[in-house]
């Protein structure tokens, strides 16, 4: 025997889109972030070298 059913609330199932191709001013790859990423972890390290601290 089966109980009495229950209605949920419908959803909407996955079919609410948001703008997936989302326009920026800058439009960057994630290649140019992490080369980016790269160069300002050896402008650091260069820094440390040159003026360590005591």
């Amino acid at each position: 025997m089966a109980g009495p059913s229950i209605n949920l609330p419908s959803s909407y199932g996955g079919l609410m889109r948001y703008n997936e191709e989302y326009r920026s001013r800058f439009m960057l790859k994630p290649t140019h972030i992490i080369i980016f990423i790269i160069l300002i972890i050896v402008f650091v390290a260069a820094l440390k070298i040159m003026y360590p601290i005591q």
